[in-house]
């Protein structure tokens, strides 16, 4: 049974996850947000994304899974279409569902959707729930402490 936990932390210091996530747009852009870390951060997944983008692969409710060096995995969840829209929820829940059926145990993400993406935060963790408690996952949101 899949459980979520509640933080308030750095997202990138967190030892006893197997992966990442964050919500992106679909338009090859990371240049806002917590997505500027990712980049800054795995380069070469930005270009990949960059290039899934441009050609379609990564759309709308999809996930793009990428390998770490230092063996995470991590999932750019195509929660919005254009960085220049907002984060839809139906998308957000296929985005996410898509990453649970991966082989994964602890997966820490921040609050995706809800913050430059524009979703209320309670929605978005109403409408990921049926999805995240039947899965052997556990997910840990991180607030962010600033």
């Amino acid at each position: 049974m899949g459980s979520v936990e509640h933080r308030v932390g750095d997202l990138f210091d967190v030892a006893e996850a197997d992966a990442l996530a964050h919500g992106c747009s679909c338009a090859g852009a990371m240049g806002r947000g917590i997505a500027v870390e990712f980049k800054r951060r795995w380069p070469s997944m930005h270009e990949e994304y960059r290039a899934r983008c441009r050609s379609g692969e990564l759309g709308i409710g999809d996930v793009f899974p990428w390998a770490s060096p230092e063996g995470w995995t991590i999932y750019n969840l195509g929660t919005q279409a254009h960085w220049r829209t907002g984060a839809e929820l139906p998308a957000v829940v296929s985005a996410v569902t898509a990453m649970l059926e991966h082989d994964v145990r602890r997966i820490a993400m921040p609050r995706i959707a809800a913050g430059l993406g524009g979703l209320d935060w309670g929605d978005v963790e109403r409408a990921i729930e049926p999805a995240i408690k039947p899965a052997s996952v556990d997910v840990i949101v991180y607030e962010l402490d600033c």
